[in-house]
């Protein structure tokens, strides 16, 4: 063989191994990416799963709040409900105490006492639950007294309460009913 066979026969082989050592880079890269490739499918496939899972933690914890808020809501005055009972006890016992025999002087006193025993246990659990009475002892304050006179006094300074007509309420600071009242000038 001339020289020039045996360089180009050289170069051959050369590209040869070049182009085999290039194909196995490729492959080795392809395998590598495919790798990659297969990690991340898995990765996202266990990151879609937690997503399902989260999410339908999220929902039932949502629907558990839900029924408890309405639970809640729909039993929100038993306590009060509850408090209520020994009050409508006494006042049955005040109806039975009048069919007895007993002399009606005596009568008339223990049924007066016993509605003035329940009228204050009465008061009682209402405080209890956050409802007052307003005060008469204040000046006249329009949020809570409504004025439907107003006189001169001289017991009594302008602006003060002379008299109460009926007796207002509060739940907490908000007004239930106002008080009806008599105001000085």
């Amino acid at each position: 063989m001339s020289k020039e066979e045996l360089q180009d026969e050289n170069l051959k082989n050369e590209e040869q191994e070049n182009e085999e050592q290039n194909s196995d880079e490729a492959e080795a890269e392809a395998e590598a990416v495919e790798n990659e490739f297969e990690l991340l499918e898995a990765e996202l496939i266990a990151l879609k799963d937690k997503y399902a899972r989260v999410h339908a933690d999220f929902d039932n914890i949502k629907k558990r709040l839900e029924r408890e808020k309405y639970t809640a809501v729909e039993y929100a005055n038993e306590k009060f409900a509850k408090d209520m009972i020994p009050v409508l006890d006494a006042l049955d016992g005040a109806i039975k105490s009048v069919e007895s025999d007993a002399d009606k002087a005596e009568l008339f006193d223990k049924l007066k006492e016993g509605i003035e025993l329940t009228h204050k246990s009465f008061l009682t659990q209402l405080e209890k639950h956050g409802v007052t009475l307003v005060s008469h002892d204040e000046p006249f304050d329009p949020n809570i007294h409504n004025a439907i006179q107003a006189v001169d006094s001289e017991d009594v300074e302008s602006g003060q309460i002379v008299q109460t007509f009926q007796t207002g309420y509060k739940y907490k600071n908000r007004p239930l009913r106002e008080a009806m009242v008599i105001v000085a000038n």
